[in-house]
């Protein structure tokens, strides 16, 4: 199938995911570097740990332990306390102004933010994604899975596979922000680890679904 094809069919069956759940864009960041290695459940009590000082002042000014102990539900809260502090400093240079940052090019941007210790291309391209809404492609664990099961020849590199969904896409961030929020929203209840075929929109010509009839 195509990938228009494949979106149509996951936006039929799930509808819109209003995704990235975030009160800001720094809030999104914020998740971005939290949300690595833990399950988001874990990321939105740390969220919630911050009441309503989410904001990139007051991540400057606390210290490395208040931080630390504010994230600590979402797992490595000591790495991801300096990675926070890191990318805050990065988001200084733009003076904490989304629209000054978006701004700036995408390959700018994206050559920036890998530059920062701890960011590596899945968390900055859901920051391009998501806060900037640049238009780039996000790849992650779900996408490999749904899409090897659906007979898609999966290339190992990043860059590769994320070149793929652009170069088969319109460049419109809205698009890839639906496409990517459906893709997780189905790897997470259906194409599973141990997937639930019988309630998957792809199940009639997917090479990889299961029959336990």
């Amino acid at each position: 199938m195509e990938l228009h094809t494949l979106y149509r069919l996951l936006f039929r069956h799930y509808g819109p995911q209003h995704w990235w759940p975030a009160e800001s864009p720094y809030e999104m960041m914020v998740g971005a570097i939290l949300t690595q290695n833990t399950a988001w459940a874990n990321v939105k009590k740390a969220i919630a740990n911050f009441g309503e000082k989410l904001t990139p002042a007051f991540v400057t000014e606390i210290s490395d332990g208040e931080l630390e102990e504010i994230i600590r539900p979402s797992g490595f809260f000591r790495q991801k306390a300096a990675r926070l502090k890191t990318l805050t400093g990065w988001y200084a240079r733009y003076r904490y102004d989304i629209e000054t940052a978006r701004a700036q090019g995408t390959d700018t941007l994206r050559m920036e933010l890998l530059a920062l210790k701890g960011v590596g291309r899945e968390t900055a391209d859901s920051i391009l994604l998501y806060a900037l809404q640049k238009p780039v492609f996000v790849i992650d664990a779900y996408t490999r899975r749904v899409f090897a099961r659906l007979g898609f020849a999966v290339p190992s590199e990043y860059e590769v596979f994320r070149r793929f969904f652009e170069e088969n896409l319109p460049r419109d961030p809205a698009l890839y922000n639906e496409y990517h929020a459906l893709i997780v929203r189905h790897a997470a209840t259906v194409c599973r680890k141990r997937p639930d075929c019988a309630d998957c929109p792809f199940a009639p010509s997917c090479p990889g679904a299961r029959n336990d009839d």
